[in-house]
């Protein structure tokens, strides 16, 4: 719920979340006019529109209900957190402390990207000595990428050379996003979807020229002929109507921009506003100067996340954001990738972002034959554990997936129906268990102490009593979270299908509290899900194939949500921008290029020159083989990408993904192989190679071959994992060095 005026309930219900903008907790608000302030002036305290209460009152006898339990979700955590010129404390820390007779909100959450703020006032609080700190939570930023929530790449356009290019580089941001318009709509229409429509920011100087704008406006609508009298509005700090030469740009709120999608071309200074995100900005010109990096990155840091909020698979254009700057050259376009890299917009980590300057769009190379997609399309991959999965609520999650897409009905039903039978299964096996817990259901212990001013304190006996329903009811709300509340809710009907009296519910109620205190139950109940979610994500394999990608990242987000690996299908890749050129002092060089990459650029060609020495002689000793049909460099993130789980030496599970893919031919057709050239020395190298070791172990017939190599006393050498004995070595050692030195022979 919404707060908002009148607010008529004198507690907040419980079960319910209220969002509340704390400017409406401000003195003159109609929410809390009348509530006893030292900032109310006198004859001032009457409560509006005859309400009895504030929503300071609400708060109030919300905390000190007993029954309820309060918690304060506080989003950018580190605003009104500050010093402020006067001694009146901010509606924040008033919420945070208390005032005026209204306690203190007992539990706070904040989240934030710059935390430090909010812990220093947390700790500075006047109600420390009733607060316990539970440690931050620091997000994973890997996590945070391969959620698909980010862009996966930033790329920066500026000229290279001197001069005004405001004008020629204004046309390239407007072709850009009128191309990036195209390629929506045509993955709209490919999916059936709404097709998003790309906004364009130009940045401009806190006070821009009059005529400078006008002039920008002019060259966007000779550009883009065809768009729209109200497409292009203003989010300047004075909230009116612009007049730039013969325009007149209305202003919007940066909150209503992304909804706005008549806005194809927005007008703004710095970062806009904190905590403001439009995703379907993807394309960013900067008339600042050079000096603004700074300003620069805080915008581009409002459009990385990603429109759909997932990442479209294989298509690095539409993953990507652009950044344009007439006003910058090379050396201080560097700045604004410092600022970038130095994680000020993803809050911290090696992410896999990528920062390109002027990159091509590498499209699939028209050399490669068909059966090497057919292939790609069948390779196995690994999804990355989760700590807390719950296999239930995994199963739920596919049954109503599998129902809303109509490749099985009732599958809800027919998953409660097995874990019934398992509840079934365990109260038969375990018979004499559940007499006894249900005999602790239905009875109440208890201990009575005499005390004693002469012996001191001592125990007399104890005591039970029978329970009652609410004590019953207690019993079965705590079985139910075991067990989950909906399976409980499915299995009380089927027990109580046939019975027409409140006694077989009350029995219904008692067996399901009892199964729940066996420790049988629930392993039982996650390994019959786990089989159900399995036997489903195998038979409705090819089926989910054939559905939107919206719909396979959310069979691939399901197949993802267990404690193991998962295996999952890769996506094809569509395209991919990779940079041509290096500088080379104050001139550009081509980048060294290889042919049979699945993607190339119109001469069926890859750059290789920001590769290793150690890929590079990988690639020209593979491609030398002379049976090599294609070759793929495995990207970082995405579900194109061949991805396998390992646990580092903490036993936390982290993602492998290979260097490359090689595909040839062989006796037995198109085949693939693994070949990940890593350096031995490196921190994470021997458990990447356990993590290979296992992979090869289980999908190791799926494959040609798997291996990893890395440069020992100046020579390649390499690890086969197809042979048993070298993944028993390499799985029994604690050193990567080790593990090459007795098991590895010469690439």
């Amino acid at each position: 719920m919404t707060v908002e005026h009148p607010f008529r309930y004198p507690k907040l219900l419980a079960g319910h979340v209220y969002f509340l903008n704390t400017s409406k907790l401000s003195k003159n608000s109609l929410l809390v006019r009348g509530h006893d302030n030292s900032n109310t002036l006198d004859g001032m305290s009457s409560h509006p529109d005859s309400l009895p209460f504030t929503f300071w009152d609400t708060l109030r006898n919300t905390i000190e209900d007993q029954g309820l339990t309060l918690y304060m979700v506080l989003d950018e955590a580190h605003k009104g957190m500050g010093k402020r010129p006067v001694e009146t404390p901010t509606i924040v820390k008033r919420l945070i402390n208390g005032h005026g007779g209204v306690p203190p909100v007992p539990i706070v959450w904040g989240v934030s990207a710059t935390v430090t703020r909010f812990e220093e006032a947390m700790a500075a609080a006047e109600v420390q000595s009733n607060r316990v700190h539970l440690g931050t939570v620091q997000v994973d930023p890997v996590r945070i990428q391969e959620s698909g929530l980010l862009k996966d790449d930033i790329v920066l356009d500026f000229p290279a050379e001197t001069g005004d290019f405001n004008t020629v580089l204004l046309r390239r941001g407007v072709r850009k996003v009128k191309a990036l318009s195209v390629a929506w709509a045509a993955y709209a229409a490919e999916q059936g979807d709404e097709a998003i429509k790309p906004l364009m920011v130009l940045q401009v100087p806190n006070k821009p020229a009059p005529d400078e704008v006008a002039s920008a406006i002019d060259v966007i609508r000779d550009e883009w002929p065809e768009l729209e009298s109200d497409a292009v509005a203003h989010v300047f700090g004075d909230h009116s109507p612009q007049s730039f030469g013969a325009h007149s740009v209305p202003y919007i709120s940066p909150e209503r921009v992304q909804d706005a999608t008549y806005v194809r071309v927005l007008l703004a200074k710095d970062a806009i506003s904190t905590g403001w995100d439009c995703p379907r900005a993807e394309v960013m010109v900067s008339f600042r100067p050079a000096k603004d990096e700074t300003h620069i990155a805080q915008l581009l840091g409002r459009m990385i996340r990603t429109p759909l909020a997932r990442r479209i698979e294989g298509d690095d254009l539409l993953n990507s954001v652009e950044c344009i700057l007439p006003k910058f050259n090379k050396a201080t376009a560097s700045l604004v990738i410092e600022k970038i890299m130095g994680n000020d917009l993803t809050g911290g980590g090696d992410t896999g972002q990528r920062v390109l300057i002027d990159p091509k769009l590498m499209t699939p190379n028209a050399v490669v034959p068909d059966e090497v997609w057919t292939v790609f399309s069948t390779l196995p991959a690994e999804t990355l554990p989760r700590k807390h999965a719950n296999p239930i609520k995994r199963v739920t999650s596919l049954a109503h997936a599998l129902a809303a897409d109509k490749l099985l009905a009732n599958a809800g039903k027919l998953a409660h129906e097995r874990l019934h039978g398992v509840l079934n299964g365990v109260a038969a096996q375990y018979s004499k268990d559940m007499v006894k817990a249900m005999e602790d259901v239905l009875t109440v212990a208890g201990t009575t102490l005499h005390s004693s001013a002469r012996y001191g304190t001592r125990a007399d006996g104890v005591f039970t009593e029978v329970a009652d329903d609410r004590a019953i009811q207690d019993s079965y709300r705590s079985g139910a979270r075991t067990i989950t509340p909906d399976v409980a809710r499915t299995y009380i009907d089927l027990l109580t299908s046939d019975a027409d009296d409140e006694d077989a519910l009350r029995d219904a109620h008692v067996k399901v509290a009892a199964l729940a205190m066996l420790p049988q139950t629930r392993p039982a109940l996650d390994a019959e899900a786990d089989a159900i979610a399995a036997d489903w994500l195998n038979q409705y394999r090819v089926a989910i194939k054939s559905l939107s990608e919206s719909r396979q990242s959310l069979y691939a987000e399901i197949t993802a949500m267990s404690t193991d690996p998962q295996l999952m299908s890769m996506a094809l890749p569509k395209n991919r921008q990779e940079e041509t050129k290096r500088a080379a002092g104050e001139s550009e060089q081509l980048l060294e290029r290889r042919p049979l990459h699945l993607l190339a650029d119109e001469e069926g060609m890859f750059p290789v020159g920001k590769l290793n020495p150690d890929e590079v002689e990988v690639i020209d000793t593979e491609i030398g083989h002379g049976d090599v049909l294609a070759w793929y460099r495995n990207p970082t993130g995405g579900r194109d990408s061949m991805s396998i789980a390992y646990q580092d030496r903490h036993g936390e599970w982290r993602t492998l993904r290979p260097d490359f893919l090689f595909f040839v031919n062989t006796d037995s057709g198109v085949r693939a192989s693994i070949v990940d050239p890593h350096g031995s020395w490196l921190p994470d190298a021997v458990w990447k190679l356990h993590g290979m070791a296992r992979f090869a172990e289980v999908y190791g017939d799926r494959f040609h071959r798997i291996e990893s190599i890395s440069r020992i006393d100046g020579e390649l050498r390499v690890l086969d994992f197809k042979l048993a004995e070298v993944r028993s070595k390499a799985l029994s050692e604690s050193d990567a060095r080790f593990a090459y030195d007795n098991a590895a022979v010469a690439y």
